[in-house]
C-alpha cells in the first residue's frame, strides 16, 4: 500500500490509459459497463488528489518547522 501512495498518480495515469484502450479495442463492452467505470475512475482521481493534497501539506509543515524533523 506504501507503493500506491507513493506513486498514486502515475498509478492512477497508468489505470485510466489501459481503462481507455480497453474501451477502444473492445466494442462489444456495454455501454453502461463503460459509463460505470467511468464514474469509478472519477472516484478514484478524487482520493489520487487527497493523497498528492497530503504530500503537499506534509511538505510545507516540513518546510515550516525548518527541516528539523520528517513528516511521514
Amino acid at each position: 500500500m506504501t507503493f500506491v501512495k507513493t506513486h498514486a498518480t502515475r498509478f492512477y495515469a497508468v489505470l485510466v490509459a489501459v481503462l481507455a484502450l480497453v474501451a477502444h479495442y473492445v466494442p462489444a463492452l456495454p455501454t453502461v459497463l463503460i459509463l460505470g467505470v467511468a464514474a469509478a475512475v472519477l472516484g478514484t482521481g478524487e482520493a489520487v488528489q487527497r493523497i498528492e493534497d497530503g504530500k503537499t501539506d506534509a511538505a510545507r509543515l516540513a518546510a515550516e518547522l525548518g527541516g528539523r524533523h520528517r513528516i511521514q
